[in-house]
């Protein structure tokens, strides 16, 4: 298992666009620790954003140092 779990989401637009963010959270301590993060880039499908947001927290967790709670 790994050390990090990603979660994306997508978020609809007052104009009907989307919106995308992931949260990053550590689990191989005993203390957990989250962190969300959110784009203000919107994209035409929900898939879109959601593919944006799968891509964005997969380099983030794989980064060298990843993200401090």
């Amino acid at each position: 298992m790994g050390k990090y779990v990603v979660s994306p989401a997508t978020h609809p637009t007052d104009c009907g666009r989307f919106r995308a963010s992931f949260s990053v959270r550590r689990v191989q301590d005993k203390g957990r620790c989250s962190r969300v993060f959110r784009f203000e880039t919107t994209f035409a499908s929900n898939d879109a954003a959601r593919l944006f947001a799968v891509t964005q927290g997969w380099l983030r967790a794989c980064m060298p140092q990843p993200p401090a709670c």
